[in-house]
């Protein structure tokens, strides 16, 4: 039983899968972030385009 427990103790295996994750999940938590920030401004852009459009035409669609 000792032997056994000092082998689960010792084994890391699991504790790199963790970091992994972990990794992968501040990746991941990155990516939407800056996807969000990007169609935010992009929504502001097109915004923008278009007040200049109808002030270009004269006209709202």
């Amino acid at each position: 039983m000792k032997r056994e427990l000092l082998r689960f103790w010792r084994d890391e295996s699991g504790a790199t899968s963790i970091e992994y994750g972990l990794i992968a999940a501040g990746i991941g938590v990155a990516v939407i972030t800056l996807i969000g920030q990007a169609g935010d401004e992009i929504q502001a852009l097109l915004g923008r385009v278009k007040d200049q459009l109808i002030n270009f035409n004269g006209t709202a669609n």
